[in-house]
């Protein structure tokens, strides 16, 4: 058993996820940073995560998580709930949570008032990055000024920051000159004792699956696209829809996928009935233009499930063979048919890609690696003290 420390999460988006709801935005971060409480929490460390008030209970422990309310997110005056109660908020969560190190995933201005407070205060601040825009020095997906100011000052002055990808790692070194650390990140998926080997399934049952949020970053357009170009192919769409006023963008692709007779539009789904999806998909479809490493890339690898993908993290897809790469409508409807017309190359594909996931993504496998990170933290701490 290792050295125990005290552990702050913050994920204000992420009470949906630790606890197990349906509601509010609930994403692969949110995933990864509840699943990383609970792991943690049940190796017995001190572990609190610090979320939007969304009415729980103050005090509140779920799986021996602490959850420590920020605030609610539209709360205060427009133009002044930045500083109050938003930044104001976080600081007396932070504060509540007395942790010797705290963790933020995603680059947004959060990353910035976190890394300020911990300077501040004489406590470590790592970084975790989640999506390859936020590694460009000029931070294309930051438009405020405010945020990018705010998070260049956490990106720099984080204790250790850390990435998914070697084409981060460049990133940040070339545009920051800062260094940083791959580590996976952690995933749930079958045990090895609960896996079954898997088979192409034959001609028309095969069904390709494309999951994610219904935005412009995603491009489900080209899912549409290629939907219309191969009508013999059978489409199942799985992600929360946004209204029209909310996401004119996201409506409007709601409203075409329904009028295609080869896609099946399903919504949100509950994490628990995701898995099916996986098992019964032929394999999954990403028409992303960028994106940092997919949690649903993991999921499906976990499931044996091979890809077709217009983004490639680290070339890991061409490179191992889990699957096939694309950039145009025109490409991803020639892979999908030259992966399901090889029984004998979709079954190497997906062992290969359930052989790789248990070897890093598997959650005890990556989350003892974060654990040693975090241990590595406290020491330094304890060592400048």
């Amino acid at each position: 058993m290792s050295a125990k420390t005290s552990i702050c999460l913050i994920a204000h988006n992420a009470y949906g996820a630790i606890a197990g709801g349906s509601s509010g935005f609930i994403g692969g971060v949110e995933r990864q940073t509840s699943l990383m409480a609970k792991w943690l929490a049940q190796r017995g460390h001190q572990v609190s995560l610090l979320t939007w008030d969304e009415g729980q209970d103050d005090d509140l422990v779920i799986d021996g998580v602490r959850v420590i309310k920020i605030c609610r997110a539209r709360a205060g005056l427009p133009g002044l709930r930045f500083f109050h109660p938003r930044w104001t908020g976080l600081v007396a969560a932070m504060r509540q949570a007395d942790a010797e190190v705290y963790y933020q995933n995603c680059g947004e201005e959060v990353t910035g008032q976190a890394a300020l407070w911990c300077r501040r205060h004489d406590r470590r601040f790592i970084y975790s990055v989640a999506f390859d825009p936020d590694c460009d020095v000029r931070l294309p997906a930051m438009p405020n000024r405010r945020e990018r100011i705010l998070y260049r000052y956490g990106l720099t002055h984080a204790d250790r920051v850390i990435v998914q990808t070697r084409k981060q790692q460049a990133m940040l070194r070339e545009g920051f000159g800062l260094d940083s650390q791959i580590l996976p990140m952690p995933c749930p998926g079958p045990q090895d004792e609960e896996y079954v080997k898997r088979t192409l399934p034959p001609a028309g049952r095969q069904r390709v699956l494309w999951a994610g949020r219904i935005v412009e970053q995603k491009r489900p357009d080209r899912l549409l696209d290629l939907a219309e170009a191969c009508p013999d192919l059978a489409f199942d769409v799985v992600g929360p829809w946004y209204d029209r006023a909310t996401n004119p963008y996201s409506y409007a692709i709601q409203e075409r996928a329904r009028g295609l007779a080869n896609v099946t539009v399903h919504g949100a789904i509950p994490r628990q009935q995701m898995s099916e999806f996986y098992r019964t998909a032929s394999c999954l479809l990403c028409t992303s233009d960028a994106e940092g490493f997919p949690n649903t890339f993991l999921e499906a690898w976990s499931f044996g499930l091979p890809l077709v993908s217009t983004f490639d993290p680290d070339n890991l897809i061409a490179s191992r063979g889990f699957g096939r790469i694309e950039r145009d409508t025109e490409g991803l409807g020639r892979a999908i048919r030259a992966l399901f017309g090889s029984p004998q190359a979709w079954q190497r594909a997906s062992v290969d890609a359930r052989d790789y996931y248990r070897e890093n993504h598997a959650v005890d496998v990556a989350m003892s690696r974060f654990e040693a990170v975090f241990l590595e933290q406290v020491r330094h701490l304890t060592e400048t003290r």
